[in-house]
């Protein structure tokens, strides 16, 4: 999407999917144990809730944002942990230097409608990752009953089309994506790896 109308958004302050809280998800993944404290990226950091709650538990945390207006804010409510800092990168375009043994992406990757960018994006996530690492991702799904508003809807095809051919899809469960909505949306989470030998084709007898 054009970085006018994420900024746009930010200006406004219409940002339906910041709570303010860390995400739910996250918090279960790494307090139970999901990866160890190390290098961590945040794709889309918005204004960088998550990647503070990261750092405060140990992780060395870079967020980045398409936005210059969601790092501002982001930067603005950094206290002092030296172990956060947030950069303008368009990640599809100019991924940061790895290796990351965590990236989390809450509600970034469902952003592209076109099946190559989300390819992209998960080869961007291949490239940075350590060869340890996870990649924890948040995404709408296509569950649930219709509705005009909320996160956009990937199924379980264009999940997998993407991630498969780069990264190993460990799990991918049905969850719902907490926002400022009364209503949470129905979600993916996906928790993906290093791939230690390529996909092999699909067998047909």
């Amino acid at each position: 999407m054009p970085r006018i109308e994420w900024n746009e958004r930010y200006a406004t302050g219409d940002m339906p999917w910041d709570t303010g809280e860390a995400d739910e998800h996250l918090v279960a993944f790494v307090s139970g144990g999901g990866v160890a404290p190390g290098p961590a990226l945040e794709v889309g950091c918005g204004t960088g809730t998550n990647a503070r709650w990261l750092a405060q538990r140990g992780f060395d945390v870079l967020g980045v944002d398409v936005s210059p207006l969601a790092i501002d804010q982001a930067r603005d409510k950094l206290a002092s942990p030296p172990r956060c800092r947030f950069e303008v990168r368009d990640f599809l375009r100019d991924p940061p230097a790895g290796p990351f043994s965590l990236v989390f992406d809450r509600g970034c990757f469902h952003v592209f409608d076109e099946a190559e960018d989300r390819a992209r994006f998960a080869a961007r996530v291949a490239e940075v990752l350590a060869p340890e690492g996870v990649w924890l991702c948040l995404m709408g799904s296509t569950e649930g009953p219709p509705r005009d508003a909320g996160p956009p809807r990937r199924s379980v095809r264009d999940v997998a089309a993407a991630i498969e051919p780069v990264l190993a899809i460990a799990e991918l469960t049905a969850v719902t994506f907490a926002t400022r909505s009364p209503t949470p949306a129905d979600a993916w989470r996906c928790v993906a790896r290093r791939r230690s030998v390529p996909a092999q084709p699909s067998t047909r007898r």
